[in-house]
């Protein structure tokens, strides 16, 4: 009998050592390399970055094979994981990755830079003059380049020679992609400009089919997202593309203010004038000097708005008007709009500068 019982014991010791070990020979799998060659990487961590965003983003990076494992790694040693870029490489395990970050032993010899989405081109060249010693009249020297935006057009599907109109004001507005880089210290201007490019064509990678059998051309569809960018909230972009589609469909001015303010090259902090609001320009589409779509993108957009500008939804608004928090309001008509617009001022949700 207790033979019996000591074989039982033995073999439930036997499941537990033989389930232990195999947990932690696919803890430690787990924790290998996800690439057998080099591949080096930039990656950079924001100041305030917890540690599971922080795991879940060298995930996306394939930096590494698991967020739970990487978690648990940092858990039992007790890892803190520094802000900063860092030079990491893809055959690199996880414990030398997270090893490092923890020792905060940041890359110097790179810069992260950051490009707010809905802000325009001069904006995003006040950001790289801020840090490279560059003049901001020499990045606009290159970025206005014929020959090297004749360059450019031959490397990217997405850029055309409608970048070329003389009536735009600058040729790759609407064109950089707003996001957080990490370019060379030394990197040269055009270094900057097609790192940007090059995560444009990302972007648009998933959208190139539809965007090249679209009733509309690319330089079209960039325009009409960049001012659904400027004039929707966050969850309106396809029903004011809805609505400026409508309107082009009709053969109406798209009667956009956004617009107005990059024609004249002013901020929202301002009033534009009556005559401001008038003027014919290429870009003003609250004039009546044409209809449609203006000469070129207003400002640089993120993924969200170039998907509502690709497939809008389908409605018969031909009017929209948002109130201070940013909520929209759509109309069929001009007398609904108005009565909504009196509803938001009795109220006080209107927007005064």
């Amino acid at each position: 009998m207790k033979n019996k019982v000591w074989i039982i014991i033995g073999s439930v010791i036997g499941v537990i050592v033989l389930i232990i070990s195999s947990l932690l020979l696919t803890y430690n799998i787990l924790l290998g390399r996800v690439s057998k060659k080099s591949e080096i990487a930039y990656f950079t961590i924001e100041s305030g970055t917890s540690a599971k965003d922080i795991v879940a983003n060298l995930k996306e990076a394939d930096l590494i094979k698991s967020n739970m494992a990487t978690l648990v790694y940092i858990k039992l040693h007790n890892l803190s994981l520094q802000a900063g870029t860092y030079e990491l490489d893809r055959n690199m395990n996880t414990k030398k990755i997270i090893d490092k970050i923890n020792k905060g032993e940041v890359y110097l010899n790179v810069k992260t830079l950051t490009f707010v989405e809905g802000r325009r081109l001069l904006s995003y060249v006040k950001t790289i003059a801020n840090n490279y010693p560059y003049s901001e009249e020499e990045i606009l020297s290159v970025l206005g380049d014929r020959e090297y935006l004749n360059e450019l057009i031959d490397k990217y599907w997405f850029l055309t020679t409608d970048i070329l109109n003389d009536k735009i004001y600058y040729a790759l507005e609407g064109y950089l992609y707003p996001d957080t880089y990490t370019f060379y210290a030394d990197a040269t201007i055009t270094d900057i400009i097609e790192k940007m490019l090059d995560n444009t064509s990302l972007k648009l990678e998933p959208y190139k089919e539809e965007i090249l059998n679209s009733d509309y051309s690319v330089h079209e569809l960039i325009t009409l997202a960049s001012i659904v960018e400027l004039e929707a909230g966050g969850n309106d972009r396809k029903g004011v593309s809805s609505v400026f589609t409508n309107r082009i469909n009709a053969g109406w001015n798209l009667g956009s203010d956004v617009t107005t303010y990059y024609a004249e090259q002013k901020d929202f902090t301002v009033e534009l004038s009556y005559q401001e609001y008038n003027e014919c320009n290429a870009y003003n589409t609250r004039s009546t000097c044409f209809t449609g779509l203006p000469v070129g993108p207003i400002c640089n957009m993120g993924v969200e708005s170039i998907a509502a500008a690709i497939k809008p939804d389908e409605t018969d608004y031909y009017y929209f008007v948002a109130d201070k928090n940013k909520k929209t309001y759509f109309s069929k008509t001009y007398e609904e709009q108005q009565q909504i617009i009196n509803e938001l001022k009795q109220e006080g949700l209107w927007f005064v500068y």
